[in-house]
């Protein structure tokens, strides 16, 4: 069986895109939440790559 890639309806602050690619990688969702934190202020595209992850990526069911 294949891993998915979905949206988290249980770990999440915003959309649950942090917490859904936390348990697909296998990572503590701290450290991907931080990521993405750090994305927005150095680059400035982590806010439009997180609003197209949440249109795109399916919530988990």
């Amino acid at each position: 069986m294949s891993k998915r890639l979905y949206r988290s309806s249980s770990d999440k602050q915003l959309g649950g895109v942090c917490g859904g690619l936390a348990e697909y990688f296998e990572l503590d969702p701290s450290l991907v939440r931080i990521g993405a934190v750090l994305l927005l202020l150095v680059a400035g595209t982590g806010f439009l790559a997180y609003i197209v992850a949440w249109l795109v990526i399916p919530l988990d069911t």
